[in-house]
């Protein structure tokens, strides 16, 4: 899949700026490729860049309009079909990370067609997968997981792979989630596999591998959500990970989407080592990332002071703070990598 770049950024009318989180990690990722964006009366997300119409995107370089947004059920809003229709229209290449097919709306499909635009649907794989067979393979590899979806798993991905990286170690981003995707150019979102084959789809795309290679998985959701469990527990046997580290969001009670009480750092820990030791009975927490955006400085330095005392590991906030400590650990408690 190549999706012509640079992009403009349709956000809708989402209500926050966590529903654009496909279009937010682009931006903080690949900015070079985001020349602005489209916002539809109410919305309530802003990534910073200049808001610009379909002309002006057009006159900038803009070739793909990119659905930069995610939703309970990876839907399209029925009044969101037009202004896409409309880009198409214009000349613009679609690219969308939503269950939704671009080509199963007729009016994006005719005017795909007509225009002879792109349709990229990030979400969906041609590939199929087998099924996941738990065999130890070489190479090492690192989970992220979380008390809860959207705290920050691919984010803190990344950032490892840049600070391992800098550090002279072998490791590589694998894109597990549609904006994983479009920042990396490659990778499957684990969500969209039918559910027999999402370990295999993992195996997948972190094959075995040189003894010393990190391949650095990103995670999807929690083992403690009722509504995405399914798929990580999937992606925990599939990633067969040698260290996970826990991601964290502190401010909140419930997980997102649903009523159900946030789980502990601890209860996240017990059950990943639980669960992974399936796949590789010697899985390892490695550290604890937590977003701190809702905190001030002095209290997120005494939060992340008192989790690492708590658990004996490391903790930051990868964007805030770096991910030196991780990487740290990483080295100590596998020197041979």
């Amino acid at each position: 899949m190549q999706i012509a770049t640079p992009y403009l950024m349709f956000l809708g009318d989402v209500p926050d700026a966590l529903a654009a989180k496909t279009a937010y990690g682009i931006k903080d990722w690949r900015p070079e490729w985001c020349i602005g964006q489209m916002r539809l009366p109410g919305c309530q997300a802003d990534l910073g860049i200049p808001d610009l119409t379909l002309p002006e995107a057009l006159a900038k370089g803009c070739r793909t309009l990119v659905v930069g947004v995610v939703n309970a059920g990876g839907v399209l809003p029925d009044h969101w079909v037009k202004e896409i229709v409309a880009a198409i229209e214009a000349g613009f290449d679609v690219a969308s990370g939503l269950h939704v097919r671009l080509g199963a709306v007729p009016a994006i499909a005719e005017a795909a067609t007509k225009r002879g635009s792109k349709l990229h649907d990030v979400r969906h794989s041609n590939e199929t997968f087998p099924t996941g067979k738990g065999t130890r393979r070489a190479g090492r590899r690192l989970l992220t997981v979380g008390t809860d979806c959207s705290v920050g798993k691919k984010y803190t991905t990344l950032a490892l792979e840049k600070g391992m990286r800098a550090r002279g170690l072998d490791a590589d981003f694998r894109a597990t989630g549609q904006t994983g995707v479009f920042i990396s150019g490659k990778g499957v979102a684990i969500d969209a596999v039918v559910a027999d084959f999402i370990s295999g789809a993992v195996e997948t795309i972190s094959p075995e591998t040189a003894p010393h290679h990190w391949d650095l998985i990103e995670g999807q959701g929690s083992l403690y959500h009722p509504s995405f469990a399914g798929v990580s527990l999937g992606l925990l046997h599939g990633a067969q990970p040698d260290a996970f580290v826990v991601c964290h969001e502190p401010t909140r009670t419930t997980m997102r989407g649903v009523s159900h009480p946030l789980p502990t750092i601890r209860e996240v820990i017990d059950l990943t080592v639980q669960l992974g030791r399936l796949t590789n009975p010697d899985i390892r927490p490695v550290g604890i990332a937590v977003n701190t955006q809702a905190l001030a400085e002095d209290e997120a330095r005494a939060l992340l002071d008192g989790l690492a005392a708590e658990y004996g590991l490391p903790a930051t906030d990868p964007v805030r703070f770096g991910v030196e400590a991780l990487v740290d650990r990483i080295v100590a408690d596998f020197p041979e990598a």
